[in-house]
């Protein structure tokens, strides 16, 4: 597939008539073809990107994405419905004068004229309760002063019970039927469409994100409220769904078009810090991993870092040295600096890893030729072969790995061929295992609903008359008339899209790692339901757009983002205003998200032969290949590894015509011992049955679903009653009308019909 962005791609070269003839075009011909060339390396000017990834985005930023631009009038309204219903209850004080008894004191009134009858009432305590979560900003004189009191308010909220008091406002609108009606019968939904629930939202997101943010000043008592939210949002409580199940509910009913109105944004922004502060960091299970040689020189492996959290440096040389661009060598000065302090291996910078399947596949072509017959997955045995052959074996088994997957599989086996004899298998009831089980039978529905709207905010969709609007919580009532709010709306849709594609890849990405940790099965039943809602291809049409330009986009007004906007007179916007944006060299969010659906690709396609020739029939390579323009190490390590476990299908020529990118596959993306990722010899030649391998894979995931989840406990394995005088003995509790109608059942049933006693002795 050619460039489309590279010049002189698709025409022939023209020479100086405007004709594709003559003798001056071969020379330009070949200048057009190592210019495009060059291009596909990517040796562009490009800086390299100071971009550290983490779990998530700076606080106040993180605090910032969850209001739109058209949004900002509100915060107003929130302060007016506080000091109103302040002065009615406390006079001659402000909120930072009173102490915390009397700030309790406050906030469970609030809670009281919470629970009136009437809805516009109702909100105005509501738009107070928010103003609180905000950080009372009318008293603050610094967005430092805002965001502290943010904290510190929304603690003291979660300690006065407000959070569940919002939740059951939150189940009352969600069922609000006279509210999808209206919604389902306006022509366009904007904003107002939204109001209640956007508050509502609001206050529990701010909850969230603050008491999640741990800081080493906080008190005791914040620590406690903490981790007591923490096991409120992971269990369920008073007999009720946990919160993320709630929030998967309103994506589904939002994108199957019966509530329409939804604030989608800022469900899913809500969403994807529930299941952060829900599914702690996990411990990784080192007991079924066999130390690597170059342990302390190495990068995390796949399991490992899984355990890790996002914000923990674990990638292919994070050492400075290691760290740079694959593709651009290290300057000078930072050369010396690192040597000075860097002790390198020799060799390259990991250890080459070995699967049992690996050794088994090398041991059995080693029989064939030498001795003419197999031994299965015997490996120890090496009678009959030469000793180059024994010294192979050793160096693989040196070099052997056994993931966590692996060690789950092996006892899933075991767990199906011996169901007695091993007995019941002990589920921990961890949040994660509470949460698939939440998700279990409805997860295909989850999953589609996600990829919709990943799609509709995809910056490479176009717009359909059939497709979801995700930009009702955006739109305002009155549509802009002037040019610059035109401009200002256009700033706030990209950046809404922008947003929510951040929350949906890092939500999918999270529950991906932790299900994988807790049960390989898991991981695989929702690794399967996104391949087949076509998963792959929308990653992949996601990145067939000029990604240097997303990733660099300006789609943000600082002066109107939140705490700034509340604490100075906004200025008069202009038309240079808007379109300087940041002054940042890139935007985080966007990077962020780029870097997570590549980490998605590329746990939906490992060791998966299948979904590998899906990368390979999209022809993804020319695709990822223009990702490496972007110079940040992170992402080209995945572009990389998407690259690899294709490259074998690729054929000859397009390895020789990309060496570059070879070379660069070679020098940071770690190797198999025995791989051929380089070679591809006889690849089109090996039978490959893919339906089959998909088949296999998901007979798998629903033996383990239905062993684990379907069969209702103590049927099927309980000890059966053989003494007939014990059964007969048995009492049985019957219905109070049962002597009533037994000796006509009887005469119906039993004398009345006539048995065969010869046809049934023949039958049996």
């Amino acid at each position: 597939m050619e460039d489309p962005a590279a010049p002189g791609a698709g025409s022939p070269p023209a020479d100086g008539n405007g004709n594709g003839k003559g003798k001056q075009a071969a020379p330009k011909g070949r200048e057009a073809f190592r210019s495009q060339r060059r291009e596909s390396e990517g040796s562009v000017d490009c800086p390299t990107l100071e971009f550290e990834y983490g779990d998530s985005d700076g606080h106040a930023a993180e605090l910032s994405e969850l209001y739109s631009y058209t949004e900002n009038l509100e915060f107003t309204t929130n302060r007016r419905c506080f000091e109103e219903d302040f002065k009615t209850q406390v006079q001659g004080k402000e909120w930072l004068e009173l102490e915390e008894d009397a700030q309790k004191a406050y906030v469970m009134g609030l809670l009281d004229r919470l629970e009136v009858v009437s809805r516009e009432r109702r909100l105005k305590v509501a738009r107070a309760v928010l103003y609180l979560a905000q950080g009372t900003f009318g008293e603050c004189d610094s967005e430092v002063d805002v965001l502290h009191w943010s904290r510190y308010n929304c603690f003291l909220l979660y300690q006065m019970g407000t959070f569940s008091a919002f939740l059951e406002l939150l189940h009352m609108e969600i069922d609000n039927s006279q509210a999808c009606s209206s919604a389902l019968r306006k022509p366009a939904i904007s904003i107002a469409d939204s109001t209640e629930l956007r508050v509502l939202l609001s206050v529990m997101y701010l909850m969230v994100e603050n008491i999640r943010l741990e800081r080493e000043t906080d008190s005791c008592g914040w620590r406690t409220a903490r981790d007591t939210f923490r096991t409120e949002l992971s269990f369920s409580m008073h007999n009720e769904e946990p919160f993320a199940l709630l929030l998967f509910s309103m994506v589904t009913k939002f994108c199957s078009g019966l509530a329409p109105h939804f604030p989608i944004k800022k469900v899913l922004l809500l969403l994807w810090k529930v299941v952060m502060q829900l599914l702690t960091k996990q411990d990784s299970l080192d007991i079924y991993n066999e130390r690597d040689l170059f342990k302390t020189e190495e990068p995390a492996t796949e399991e490992e870092e899984e355990s890790t959290g996002d914000g923990e440096r674990t990638l292919d040389g994070e050492l400075d040295l290691l760290e740079q661009d694959p593709l651009v060598p290290p300057p000078p000065s930072q050369t010396l600096l690192s040597a000075e302090r860097v002790a390198f291996p020799k060799g390259l910078p990991w250890a080459p890893k070995v699967r049992q399947k690996d050794i088994e596949h090398f041991l059995e072509m080693s029989r064939n030729k030498f001795i003419g017959f197999t031994l299965g997955q015997d490996t120890d045995t090496l009678v009959g072969l030469p000793r180059p052959i024994h010294e192979s074996v050793k160096t693989l088994k040196q070099h052997k790995y056994v993931s966590i997957a692996d060690v789950q599989i092996k006892n899933e086996e075991e767990l199906e061929k011996c169901p007695m004899s091993l007995g019941e298998e002990m589920v921990p009831e961890t949040p994660c295992e509470i949460l698939y089980q939440g998700m279990l039978y409805s997860l295909p529905q989850y999953m589609i609903a996600l990829l919709k709207i990943l799609l509709a905010a995809a910056p490479t969709s176009k717009a359909k008359t059939d497709s979801i609007n995700i930009l009702a919580d955006v739109l305002p009532e009155e549509m802009p008339i002037t040019v610059l709010q035109s401009m200002k709306l256009g700033i706030d849709v990209n950046r809404h899209k922008e947003i929510i594609v951040k929350s949906i890849s890092a939500l999918l990405l999270l529950l991906l790692k932790h299900f994988k940790l807790n049960h390989i099965y898991q991981f695989e039943y929702v690794s399967q339901h996104l391949v087949f809602a076509n998963c792959i291809p929308l990653i992949l049409k996601f990145f067939n757009q000029n990604i240097l330009s997303y990733i660099t986009a300006k789609n943000s007004i600082s002066v109107l983002d939140y705490p700034c906007c509340t604490i100075q007179d906004l200025p008069e916007l202009t038309t240079e205003s808007l379109e300087a944006g940041d002054n940042n060299q890139f935007c985080w969010r966007n990077l962020f998200s780029c870097i997570n659906l590549l980490r998605l690709l590329n746990k939906l396609t490992k060791w998966k032969h299948s979904r590998t020739m899906m990368l390979v029939v999209f022809k993804s390579a020319p695709i990822l290949k223009r990702a490496l323009k972007v110079k940040q190490a992170m992402l080209q390590l995945y572009v990389l590894k998407l690259l690899k476990i294709q490259t074998k299908y690729l054929g000859r020529q397009w390895r020789k015509s990309n060496m570059k990118t070879m070379s660069a596959i070679y020098q940071k993306v770690r190797h198999r011992m025995n791989d051929d990722w380089a070679y591809g010899n006889d690849i089109d030649a090996r039978p490959w049955d893919f339906q089959a391998e998909e088949c296999t894979l998901r007979a798998n995931i629903e033996a383990f679903n239905s062993r684990r989840y379907d069969r209702p406990q103590d049927s099927e394995f309980s000890p059966v009653d053989n003494c007939l005088q014990s059964v007969l003995g048995q009492r049985l509790d019957l219905p109070e009308d049962f002597h009533y109608s037994y000796e006509l059942w009887l005469e119906r049933e039993v004398f009345s019909q006539p048995i065969c006693w010869e046809e049934l002795l023949q039958n049996h």
